[in-house]
């Protein structure tokens, strides 16, 4: 095998592939890349046997064929290469090892066997639609937030994607829970998607996505079985492996009778909160929000420094209801504003029960907050 292609290019995919590439695995042949030079292209893959991330670029293929190299190593080497540099890859088969030049810069890299590459299989994936990348980017970028770290709960380790019903109209709907808060947002649900299963999507899966959607043209191509999802991104295939588990009837624990509303700006609360939490460095800082009609008080305590609070009077706060003392923990609570634009809208019940937290300017996102002690 024996190609050249410009280094821009070449980075670009390798950065796509490497973070895939299982770097701490008791497997070697994981850490490596796949390589294969055949029809004019280049096709660069790499997986963990749970997520498989294959990318086709442009090269002058001089001589076909395929091989495997350690693919941090060859990023890193690509990424230090000068701009603008065309980097040959080269394996004579004389001593196996793949050949790198750029330039004046030439190094050797140990190989594996191509036949020891797994392959995840692509199977069949009886669903396919097309998503609009903007669309995809705010479903995942309103609700990863509240993906779950604990392992013990896997199957709120990811989100859930699924069709419900709303009204009326048929929507595509993406929920993220770690059972102190709980994101939801939706939209309308794209042609050909009607009758998906609902599919839990693994926190890494949506992590290595994100990354590609910036780059992504106007549509995503993607497809779905009951345990496997692919999402095709211009040059970049990336298939998964689905969460085998059965998601929360998450609908039970959005409060249906709350009423007392407070509406604020999202950077004079965000900020607040911020200033008011700084007092104490614990990691769950809680911070005290006092509503009364025209009057919310922010306020956290801390046993080595006291008490800080910030009032924010009628000229930046709505509330009219009656007056409540309720907690959350600061992180939670500037995690929720993040996903807000301007305006963010606070519907309470008392201070024990969760309360719902909406953008006043987007309708299509909900999310829910577990209050604590404070």
């Amino acid at each position: 095998m024996k190609f050249s292609a410009e280094r821009a290019t070449l980075l670009k995919a390798l950065a796509h592939i490497q973070s895939v590439a299982e770097k701490r695995n008791t497997i070697p042949i994981l850490a490596n890349v796949l390589i294969q030079a055949a029809q004019g292209q280049l096709s660069l893959k790499a997986t963990d046997m749970e997520i498989e991330v294959v990318e086709h670029i442009a090269a002058n293929i001089s001589r076909e064929g395929a091989t495997t190299a350690p693919a941090a190593v060859l990023y890193e080497i690509v990424r230090k290469l000068p701009d603008g540099v065309a980097v040959e890859l080269d394996q004579n088969g004389d001593d196996g090892q793949l050949h790198l030049r750029a330039g004046r810069y030439a190094t050797r890299l140990n190989v594996l066997g191509v036949d020891d590459f797994p392959s995840m299989g692509a199977g069949d994936f009886p669903h396919s639609f097309n998503l609009a990348s903007a669309i995809l980017r705010g479903l995942i970028d309103r609700t990863r937030f509240a993906i779950s770290t604990e392992e013990t709960r896997y199957y709120l380790n990811g989100i859930y994607l699924h069709a419900t019903d709303v009204d009326g109209e048929a929507m595509l709907r993406a929920v993220a829970t770690d059972g102190h808060r709980l994101a939801r947002v939706q939209a309308a649900l794209p042609a050909g998607a009607s009758g998906i299963p609902g599919v839990i999507i693994p926190r890494k899966t949506i992590s290595e996505l994100r990354k590609l959607i910036d780059e992504a043209p106007e549509e995503i191509a993607v497809a779905l079985s009951e345990t496997r999802i692919q999402f095709t991104v211009g040059p970049v295939v990336l298939t998964s492996k689905l969460i085998d588990g059965t998601f929360p009837e998450y609908e039970r624990v959005i409060p249906r009778n709350n009423n007392r509303v407070l509406r604020v700006g999202k950077k004079d609360f965000s900020d607040a909160v911020a200033r008011v939490a700084a007092i104490s460095q614990e990691r769950s800082r809680p911070v005290k929000l006092t509503l009364e009609p025209g009057l919310l008080t922010l306020s956290a305590s801390s046993a080595e420094q006291g008490v800080a609070k910030e009032e924010l009077d009628d000229n930046r706060i709505s509330y009219t209801a009656e007056a409540l003392e309720i907690g959350f923990q600061a992180r939670y609570l500037n995690d929720v504003t993040d996903q807000v634009e301007k305006e963010v809208e606070f519907i309470f019940a008392d201070s024990a029960s969760p309360t719902i937290v909406r953008d006043v300017d987007s309708p299509s996102a909900l999310y829910v907050l577990m209050p604590m002690r404070v």
